[in-house]
């Protein structure tokens, strides 16, 4: 791992909050991510399963979590197994958890190696009452290949049929969206990276110039400050490109006159930042290019207003529509007769804003958590509105981060350039 290492408090309190909320006499099991196959003779790099390292801090494949509060066992309540290192692994793969380290990463004192988890789990399964099982259950991505959670249910149900079988996923939904203060620091952590990124990018930026190059600026600054990476492919879309939302190719020149949409941002360990701005390749915006800037950033800001706890997801972004159209009227894109007779179920304004203002923000860049639960104190959300204008081959959209606390909300980007004043001004600097 490149990042610094995390208080192994923080997933202490994530394991105690965990079984406390588990049916009397309950297992519950998780396992690391697969490793995944790149080629005929090497893996994509390896990424946690963001639910077995909130409870464990370990960044490492082919690990388990075993836990049993009322096993009749106490060594058992509590146990980690991993892959046992060896001289061969140790040259061929590099440095592995041993015992104390793994310790001293995750708090657990219980640690065996891999090879002994069958015997072990046998050994105490039978007297537990029911099992959780840890499955994927995002609703913003559907799975179509057999994870490893999944297939050690599988697994245990031809082994175990007669207990009783529960969901983790219902437990972590809840607790996941809280940030503790360690969370949230770490997420603080993304985020500055990502400012210096971002600024180190604004003075190198002009026309000319390649959205690769400006990827590979972004990516050493990322590096330089320990962040694991970006948190999601980088979107460079220069001009047209901007109205692709998902733009990932990064590979046209940047041309005088143009806006660059950038949806990037640094990951630390395992927390994502998730940022988004539009800048202009000359330096200088255009009067209908500020016009409609300005727009997106009045939408952003009154939007951000409403983020604080007991909002409803749907009820806000009903109103963030409303502001929307509003600012859509202004800049002469709909006509305010036409939105008076429009389909409520399918209003004019997502032909320019066709995407979801906000999203939870944590482990996964589009955090495990329920649509449906008004927010809470300790939510970190997204707010990213945006216009897309293809016949004028303009795209802008403005992302902040955003933390709900009992005072109100605080905008963990506040101090990322955002008025086009400013940002004109660091790039004529």
């Amino acid at each position: 791992m490149k990042y610094l290492p995390v208080n192994e408090g923080l997933f202490t309190i994530n394991r105690k909050n965990f079984v406390s909320r588990l049916k009397n006499n309950a297992i519950a099991i998780f396992h690391s991510n697969d490793e995944y196959p790149r080629s005929g003779d090497q893996n994509y790099l390896f990424k946690q399963n963001p639910d077995f390292f909130y409870l464990t801090g370990i960044d490492q494949e082919q690990s388990i979590l075993v836990l049993y509060p009322d096993c009749p066992n106490q060594q058992y309540r509590e146990v980690l197994f991993l892959r046992q290192t060896s001289e061969l692994i140790a040259v061929w793969e590099g440095h592995k958890y041993i015992k104390e380290e793994a310790r001293k990463a995750s708090g657990i004192q219980s640690i065996f190696w891999l090879s002994e988890y069958d015997s072990i789990l046998h050994a105490i399964i039978n007297y537990a009452d029911t099992i959780y099982i840890n499955t994927n259950e995002n609703d913003r991505y559907a799975h179509t290949v057999p994870y490893r959670d999944l297939r050690m249910y599988e697994a245990l149900r031809q082994k175990y049929p007669l207990h009783n079988y529960e969901r983790s996923a219902l437990i972590l939904r809840d607790l996941r969206v809280v940030k503790s203060d360690i969370e949230i620091e770490l997420t603080k952590k993304a985020c500055e990276i990502t400012r210096d990124a971002f600024i180190r990018v604004l003075k190198f930026v002009q026309p000319g110039v390649a959205e690769y190059e400006i990827e590979a600026e972004i990516t050493h600054e990322f590096l330089r400050q320990r962040a694991t990476g970006h948190a999601y492919s980088p979107i460079i879309a220069s001009g047209k490109n901007a109205n692709v939302l998902h733009y990932v190719d990064n590979n046209q020149v940047c041309n005088q006159g143009d806006v660059i949409l950038f949806d990037w941002a640094a990951e630390y360990a395992n927390y994502n930042a998730d940022m988004s701005r539009s800048i202009p390749v000359s330096g200088r915006f255009s009067n209908r290019q500020r016009d409609v800037y300005d727009a997106v950033l009045r939408v952003m800001k009154q939007s951000i207003a409403m983020i604080v706890a007991g909002t409803i997801w749907n009820e806000y972004h009903d109103e963030v529509g409303k502001i929307m159209t509003g600012e859509l009227i202004g800049l002469g894109l709909l006509d305010k007769h036409d939105v008076a007779k429009q389909d409520p179920k399918a209003p004019l304004y997502k032909k320019y804003f066709m995407h979801g203002t906000s999203h939870h923000l944590g482990l996964d860049v589009h955090d495990f958590a329920s649509r449906y639960k008004p927010f809470e104190v300790g939510n970190i959300l997204t707010c990213e509105p945006g216009i897309y204008i293809p016949e004028e081959g303009l795209g802008i959209r403005l992302e902040n981060n955003i933390l709900i606390t009992k005072e109100g909300n605080i905008d963990l980007m506040a101090d990322i350039p955002i008025e086009a004043e400013h940002i004109e001004e660091i790039m004529n600097s």
